[in-house]
C-alpha cells in the first residue's frame, strides 16, 4: 500500500510530537498552552512546503519556540495589569504507583525550576531551555530571539546563574521525598506543631495560588513557624490529602467534601521540606485529568 505524502507528514510530526510538547512547557509552564503551541506547529507545518527543508526537526522546534515565545511575550504584558502569584501549571499523576504515567512524569520538570523559569525574561527563558535542557546551539537559537549568537549565549548564561542560585530541584530519590510530604500530611491532621517543625526547613516558603478571583490568597509564606501555622489552620483539609506525583516529584492531592480542592508539590532538600506549592485555581484544577 502507497502511504500517502500527507500521512508521511503527519507520521513525522507525530514522532516529534512529544518532544515538542516538552519544549513548549518548559518555556510556558502549562500542559494546555503547550498543547495550543504544538497543534499551531503542525497547522503551520501542513500548510508550509519544506520539501526544501534540511533538517524537519530543527524546523518544528524553531516553530514551537518562536510561538512559545510570543505567548510568553503577552502573558508577561498581561501580568502586568495583575496583583499576586501565578504559579505555573502542574502535571500531576493521582496514581503515583501507575506505570502507565511514566512518560507523562518523565516528561516533566519540577515546579520549583518552573516558578524560577518564570521570573526570567521571554529571552533568557528560551535561550536556557533550548540550550541548556535541549542542547541546541546559539547560532540557532540567535535568529529567534534576534540577537547575535554571542548575546544569546550570555542570555543563557544570566539564567543558569539564576537557575543555580536557586537550588530548584529536590534531594533524594522519591520514595524519600514521599516520605516528607506523608509526614506533614500526618502531622497537619494530628495538629501536631512540633512534627511540622522537624520536617519543614527553617526557611521554607509556601507559594499559595488560588486564581485571579481570590488574589488576596495569590501569595507566599515564609519561615517553618508561619508555615507550620498556616498547616494547622487548614488541618481539616488534612484527611482528604493523598498522596501524588506533582512534575515528577512528590505531592499530594486534596479532596474537601469530594471535590477536588488543591494540588501541592513539594520540594526536599537535606531531609527537610524546603517548598511547597500549592494549585487551587478552580479553573485550573478543573483542567487536570484525575479520577
Amino acid at each position: 500500500m502507497t502511504v500517502k505524502k500527507d500521512d508521511k507528514l503527519a507520521q513525522t510530526f507525530e514522532a516529534q510530537r512529544p518532544r515538542l510538547r516538552a519544549v513548549a512547557y518548559r518555556m510556558l509552564g502549562s500542559t494546555a498552552e503547550a498543547d495550543d503551541v504544538v497543534q499551531e506547529a503542525w497547522l503551520r507545518l501542513s500548510r508550509s512546503d519544506v520539501s526544501t527543508v534540511d533538517n524537519l526537526r530543527a524546523w518544528l522546534t524553531t516553530v514551537v519556540a518562536r510561538l512559545s515565545l510570543d505567548a510568553l511575550r503577552a502573558r508577561k504584558s498581561r501580568h502586568e495589569e495583575l496583583s499576586g502569584l501565578e504559579l505555573p501549571e502542574p502535571v500531576v499523576t493521582d496514581d503515583v504507583d501507575d506505570p502507565a504515567e511514566s512518560a507523562v512524569i518523565a516528561d516533566s520538570v519540577g515546579v520549583a525550576l518552573l516558578v524560577v523559569l518564570d521570573t526570567l525574561t521571554p529571552a533568557e527563558r528560551l535561550a536556557f531551555v533550548l540550550h541548556d535542557v535541549f542542547g541546541l546551539p546559539f547560532d540557532e537559537i540567535a535568529p529567534i530571539v534576534d540577537r547575535t549568537p554571542i548575546a544569546t549565549r550570555q542570555l543563557a548564561s544570566r539564567a543558569r546563574r539564576r537557575v543555580r542560585g536557586s537550588h530548584t530541584e529536590s534531594d533524594g530519590d522519591l520514595a524519600r521525598q514521599r516520605a516528607l510530604a506523608d509526614a506533614f500530611t500526618a502531622a497537619s491532621r494530628d495538629g501536631d506543631f512540633e512534627r511540622l517543625l522537624q520536617v519543614l526547613d527553617p526557611d521554607v516558603v509556601v507559594r499559595a495560588d488560588f486564581g485571579p478571583a481570590r488574589p488576596e490568597l495569590r501569595r507566599e509564606v515564609r519561615g517553618a513557624q508561619a508555615v507550620a501555622e498556616q498547616a494547622l489552620a487548614f488541618r481539616a483539609l488534612a484527611p482528604g490529602a493523598r498522596p501524588a506525583t506533582v512534575n515528577g516529584g512528590a505531592g499530594a492531592i486534596v479532596y474537601s467534601s469530594g471535590r477536588l480542592y488543591a494540588v501541592l508539590a513539594f520540594t526536599v532538600r537535606n531531609n527537610r521540606i524546603v517548598e511547597i506549592d500549592i494549585f487551587a485555581d478552580p479553573d485550573r484544577l478543573g483542567r487536570l485529568a484525575l479520577s
